[in-house]
Protein backbone atom coordinates (compact mmCIF):
# COMPACT_ATOMS: atom_id res chain seq x y z
CA UNK A 1 0.00 0.00 0.00
CA UNK A 2 1.11 3.37 -0.37
CA UNK A 3 1.04 3.65 3.43
CA UNK A 4 3.59 0.95 3.98
CA UNK A 5 5.76 2.18 0.74
CA UNK A 6 5.73 5.86 2.24
CA UNK A 7 6.91 4.34 5.57
CA UNK A 8 10.22 2.21 3.59
CA UNK A 9 11.13 5.18 0.97
CA UNK A 10 9.34 8.23 2.28
CA UNK A 11 6.52 8.33 -0.37
CA UNK A 12 5.27 6.09 -2.45
CA UNK A 13 3.64 5.49 -5.73
CA UNK A 14 5.32 5.76 -8.94
CA UNK A 15 4.75 9.22 -10.01
CA UNK A 16 5.33 10.33 -6.09
CA UNK A 17 1.82 10.46 -4.41
CA UNK A 18 2.05 11.08 -0.62
CA UNK A 19 -0.40 8.96 1.45
CA UNK A 20 -2.52 12.11 2.96
CA UNK A 21 -4.11 12.37 6.53
CA UNK A 22 -6.46 14.65 8.42
CA UNK A 23 -4.84 16.82 10.53
CA UNK A 24 -7.86 17.75 12.46
CA UNK A 25 -10.71 16.21 14.56
CA UNK A 26 -13.63 17.31 12.82
CA UNK A 27 -13.52 15.37 10.20
CA UNK A 28 -16.36 14.86 7.83
CA UNK A 29 -18.29 11.65 6.71
CA UNK A 30 -16.86 12.49 3.52
CA UNK A 31 -13.22 12.29 4.37
CA UNK A 32 -13.23 9.07 6.21
CA UNK A 33 -14.48 7.49 3.10
CA UNK A 34 -11.72 5.38 1.81
CA UNK A 35 -10.74 5.54 -1.57
CA UNK A 36 -11.78 2.29 -4.08
CA UNK A 37 -7.99 0.77 -5.46
CA UNK A 38 -9.94 0.81 -8.80
CA UNK A 39 -10.97 3.46 -10.99
CA UNK A 40 -11.92 2.40 -14.26
CA UNK A 41 -10.26 4.93 -16.37
CA UNK A 42 -8.05 1.85 -18.11
CA UNK A 43 -11.19 -0.10 -18.64
CA UNK A 44 -10.95 0.69 -22.42
CA UNK A 45 -7.18 -0.41 -23.03
CA UNK A 46 -5.36 3.56 -21.83
CA UNK A 47 -3.57 4.47 -19.45
CA UNK A 48 -2.12 7.95 -18.05
CA UNK A 49 1.40 9.15 -17.77
CA UNK A 50 2.17 11.23 -15.02
CA UNK A 51 1.80 14.34 -17.49
CA UNK A 52 -1.64 13.39 -18.32
CA UNK A 53 -1.35 12.12 -21.42
CA UNK A 54 -3.58 9.28 -22.57
CA UNK A 55 -1.78 6.52 -24.35
CA UNK A 56 -2.51 2.73 -24.91
CA UNK A 57 -1.52 0.68 -22.36
CA UNK A 58 0.77 -1.11 -24.82
CA UNK A 59 3.11 1.96 -25.29
CA UNK A 60 6.41 1.28 -24.73
CA UNK A 61 5.98 3.76 -21.32
CA UNK A 62 3.81 1.15 -19.91
CA UNK A 63 5.77 -1.41 -20.68
CA UNK A 64 8.92 -0.12 -18.81
CA UNK A 65 6.90 0.98 -15.85
CA UNK A 66 5.55 -2.81 -15.89
CA UNK A 67 9.14 -3.92 -16.01
CA UNK A 68 10.63 -1.75 -13.29
CA UNK A 69 7.42 -2.99 -11.24
CA UNK A 70 8.18 -6.98 -11.69
CA UNK A 71 11.60 -5.84 -11.03
CA UNK A 72 11.31 -4.45 -7.66
CA UNK A 73 8.49 -7.15 -6.68
CA UNK A 74 11.32 -9.47 -7.49
CA UNK A 75 13.83 -7.89 -5.63
CA UNK A 76 11.13 -7.72 -2.64
CA UNK A 77 11.21 -11.24 -2.96
CA UNK A 78 14.65 -11.87 -2.81
CA UNK A 79 14.50 -9.99 0.36
CA UNK A 80 12.35 -11.78 2.25
CA UNK A 81 14.62 -15.02 1.44
CA UNK A 82 18.09 -12.71 2.68
CA UNK A 83 16.10 -11.63 5.70
CA UNK A 84 15.14 -15.22 6.65
CA UNK A 85 18.91 -16.03 6.01
CA UNK A 86 20.07 -13.45 8.10
CA UNK A 87 21.83 -11.36 5.88
CA UNK A 88 23.06 -7.54 6.88
CA UNK A 89 22.58 -6.22 3.19
CA UNK A 90 19.03 -6.34 3.23
CA UNK A 91 18.97 -2.40 4.04
CA UNK A 92 20.68 -1.73 0.90
CA UNK A 93 17.84 -3.88 -1.10
CA UNK A 94 15.26 -1.47 0.51
CA UNK A 95 16.93 1.56 -0.96
CA UNK A 96 17.00 0.03 -3.93
CA UNK A 97 13.46 -0.60 -4.38
CA UNK A 98 12.47 2.99 -3.17
CA UNK A 99 14.77 4.19 -6.45
CA UNK A 100 13.08 2.22 -8.37
CA UNK A 101 10.08 4.38 -7.85
CA UNK A 102 12.24 7.25 -8.84
CA UNK A 103 12.74 5.20 -11.76
CA UNK A 104 9.25 4.84 -12.59
CA UNK A 105 8.48 8.34 -11.89
CA UNK A 106 11.29 9.04 -14.34
CA UNK A 107 9.99 6.72 -17.00
CA UNK A 108 6.23 8.34 -16.68
CA UNK A 109 7.48 11.83 -17.12
CA UNK A 110 8.37 11.79 -21.01
CA UNK A 111 10.07 14.98 -21.54
CA UNK A 112 8.06 15.73 -24.72
CA UNK A 113 4.81 16.87 -22.90
CA UNK A 114 6.74 17.50 -19.24
CA UNK A 115 6.53 21.17 -17.61
CA UNK A 116 8.97 22.43 -15.65
CA UNK A 117 7.17 21.76 -12.86
CA UNK A 118 6.79 17.72 -13.43
CA UNK A 119 11.00 17.66 -14.56
CA UNK A 120 11.83 19.09 -11.20
CA UNK A 121 9.63 16.44 -9.63
CA UNK A 122 10.90 13.39 -11.61
CA UNK A 123 14.48 14.53 -11.53
CA UNK A 124 17.04 11.39 -11.27
CA UNK A 125 20.38 11.88 -10.19
CA UNK A 126 23.46 10.14 -10.61
CA UNK A 127 24.10 9.50 -6.90
CA UNK A 128 22.67 6.18 -6.68
CA UNK A 129 25.04 4.72 -9.49
CA UNK A 130 27.52 5.73 -7.29
CA UNK A 131 26.37 4.01 -4.69
CA UNK A 132 26.15 0.93 -6.30
CA UNK A 133 29.56 0.78 -7.34
CA UNK A 134 30.00 1.24 -4.11
CA UNK A 135 28.62 -1.66 -2.98
CA UNK A 136 30.08 -4.14 -6.07
CA UNK A 137 33.51 -3.10 -5.15
CA UNK A 138 32.83 -3.96 -1.04
CA UNK A 139 31.27 -7.00 -2.00
CA UNK A 140 33.76 -7.73 -4.80
CA UNK A 141 36.63 -7.70 -2.26
CA UNK A 142 35.32 -10.51 -0.64
CA UNK A 143 34.72 -13.16 -3.37
CA UNK A 144 36.62 -15.99 -4.92
CA UNK A 145 37.79 -14.41 -8.20
CA UNK A 146 35.27 -15.98 -10.91
CA UNK A 147 36.91 -18.30 -13.16
CA UNK A 148 34.24 -19.96 -14.80
CA UNK A 149 30.01 -19.28 -16.13
CA UNK A 150 27.87 -19.90 -13.05
CA UNK A 151 24.72 -21.10 -13.32
CA UNK A 152 21.76 -19.42 -11.28
CA UNK A 153 22.14 -21.04 -8.40
CA UNK A 154 23.37 -21.30 -4.35
CA UNK A 155 20.18 -21.08 -2.14
CA UNK A 156 16.80 -19.83 -2.37
CA UNK A 157 18.73 -16.00 -1.75
CA UNK A 158 21.40 -16.40 -4.64
CA UNK A 159 18.95 -18.00 -7.06
CA UNK A 160 15.88 -15.10 -6.26
CA UNK A 161 18.48 -12.42 -6.86
CA UNK A 162 19.63 -14.07 -10.04
CA UNK A 163 16.24 -13.86 -11.07
CA UNK A 164 15.62 -10.18 -10.04
CA UNK A 165 19.05 -9.54 -12.41
CA UNK A 166 17.26 -11.01 -15.09
CA UNK A 167 14.05 -9.06 -14.68
CA UNK A 168 16.63 -6.00 -14.42
CA UNK A 169 18.05 -6.83 -17.19
CA UNK A 170 14.47 -6.51 -19.24
CA UNK A 171 13.62 -3.68 -17.66
CA UNK A 172 17.03 -2.17 -18.75
CA UNK A 173 16.44 -3.06 -22.24
CA UNK A 174 12.39 -1.58 -22.12
CA UNK A 175 14.33 1.76 -21.16
CA UNK A 176 16.56 1.93 -23.65
CA UNK A 177 14.89 3.25 -26.26
CA UNK A 178 12.89 5.53 -24.39
CA UNK A 179 16.29 7.12 -22.80
CA UNK A 180 17.34 7.16 -26.45
CA UNK A 181 14.18 9.34 -27.61
CA UNK A 182 15.62 11.72 -25.30
CA UNK A 183 12.41 11.18 -23.24
CA UNK A 184 13.66 9.91 -19.75
CA UNK A 185 16.59 10.93 -18.07
CA UNK A 186 20.21 8.95 -19.48
CA UNK A 187 21.24 8.05 -16.01
CA UNK A 188 17.85 5.69 -15.32
CA UNK A 189 19.49 3.42 -18.24
CA UNK A 190 23.09 3.49 -16.12
CA UNK A 191 21.22 2.50 -12.85
CA UNK A 192 19.48 -0.13 -14.25
CA UNK A 193 22.94 -1.48 -16.12
CA UNK A 194 24.72 -1.12 -12.84
CA UNK A 195 21.89 -2.72 -11.25
CA UNK A 196 22.39 -5.94 -12.73
CA UNK A 197 25.98 -6.29 -11.76
CA UNK A 198 25.18 -5.37 -8.21
CA UNK A 199 22.37 -7.85 -7.91
CA UNK A 200 24.89 -10.75 -9.65
CA UNK A 201 27.91 -10.07 -7.22
CA UNK A 202 25.51 -9.95 -4.20
CA UNK A 203 23.80 -13.17 -5.61
CA UNK A 204 27.38 -14.80 -5.24
CA UNK A 205 28.16 -13.13 -1.98
CA UNK A 206 24.71 -14.38 -0.31
CA UNK A 207 26.03 -17.68 -1.40
CA UNK A 208 29.15 -18.01 -0.29
CA UNK A 209 27.66 -16.33 2.94
CA UNK A 210 25.33 -19.07 3.64
CA UNK A 211 28.07 -22.05 2.58
CA UNK A 212 26.42 -22.79 -0.42
CA UNK A 213 28.03 -24.11 -3.75
CA UNK A 214 27.13 -22.39 -6.66
CA UNK A 215 26.49 -24.61 -10.29
CA UNK A 216 29.24 -24.54 -12.50
CA UNK A 217 28.35 -24.53 -16.10
CA UNK A 218 29.68 -27.64 -18.03
CA UNK A 219 29.50 -28.21 -21.50
CA UNK A 220 27.14 -31.27 -22.41
CA UNK A 221 29.48 -33.87 -24.34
Amino acid sequence: SLVRAASRCGEGGLSGVRPVFPHNSYSTEEDKKVPKIYTKTGDKGFSSTFTGERRPKEDHIFEALGNTDELSSAIGLAREFCLDKGHTFTDQLDKIQCILQDVGSNIATPRSSARESHMKRTNFTAQPITDLETWIDSFTKELPPLTNFILPSGGKSSATLHLARTVCRRAERSVAPIVRSGEADPNVAKFLNRLSDYLFTLARYASMKEGNEEKIYKRSE
